[in-house]
């Protein structure tokens, strides 16, 4: 992990109130693992937390990469409001990520994603397609309005759409595509990313298959594992009291490893 002022070179608006950003700098060096997030700094006196966002793409030729997010509060919302040759001062790459070496050429994976929860799925995707891997996405979002990157999952792969209201792709969430899918697919791995009820659904789905890997989201502090403000419950503890950090041991588990 390092820290650096990334300088912008876009910010795009991909849909309402969510945001594309593409950033340079000497960082996109540390950067390789799908699932990774950076801690940004708000430039401003009166914010004292970074916001984690998760990385979208890295291109380490370009010295670039991406972030995808929502505007949520007055943090964000600056953001959105930032242009090309601006600098944030970012710190990463933090987290796990996903762990992809025990997967092969010629296997098939799921790749689920539900709204804000889907940019990392595209490098996540990326990467299994250079290892050879076959990926079906299964992607969620809650109206044709605020769905974005579909061509660009489209471009890598099989990709099926779901939506709240059946404006884009069939009328539900990923949980009816991945029902549908189940009865002629055996995935030999599932990666999710989003909201704690989708991943319910997805850990309860493939309760079987021992490679389920969920990406938490958790409001953070510090990102590294000091100050506990993102702590999450381990599973198979009778006590009731153990737990791991989600922005240290996390944000990658595996769906048995944790309480949702």
């Amino acid at each position: 992990m390092k820290q650096e002022m990334m300088t912008i070179v876009e910010q795009e608006q991909l849909a309402p109130r969510i945001f594309r950003l593409t950033l340079t700098g000497e960082l996109v060096d540390e950067m390789g693992i799908p699932g990774q997030f950076l801690h940004i700094k708000v430039p401003r006196e009166d914010f004292l937390l970074r916001r984690p966002i998760s990385i979208n793409q890295i291109n380490k030729e370009d010295k670039t990469c991406s972030i995808i997010y929502r505007t949520e509060g007055d943090g964000t919302l600056h953001f959105s409001k930032m242009t090309a040759g601006e600098q944030l001062d970012v710190m990463g790459p933090l987290g796990n990520g996903y762990d992809l070496s025990f997967l092969n050429s010629g296997q098939k994976v799921f790749v689920v994603g539900g709204g804000i929860g889907i940019p990392p799925m595209y490098e996540l995707s990326k990467q299994l397609r250079q290892k050879g891997i076959e990926v079906i996405h299964f992607l969620g979002y809650a109206s044709k309005e605020v769905a974005y990157f579909q061509e660009e999952f489209i471009a890598l792969g099989d990709t099926r759409f779901a939506t709240d209201d059946g404006s884009f792709g069939i009328q539900g969430n990923v949980g009816n595509l991945l029902m549908e899918a189940m009865k002629d697919e055996t995935p030999a791995a599932v990666f999710a990313c989003g909201a704690n009820g989708m991943l319910k659904t997805v850990a309860q789905l493939f309760e079987e298959n021992p490679n389920v890997f969920l990406s938490l989201e958790q409001r953070m502090a510090c990102g590294m594992g000091a100050c506990y403000a993102c702590v999450c419950h381990v599973a198979d503890d009778e006590t009731g009291t153990q737990s791991v950090k989600v922005c240290d041991e996390g944000p990658i588990f595996r769906a048995k490893e944790v309480v949702l």
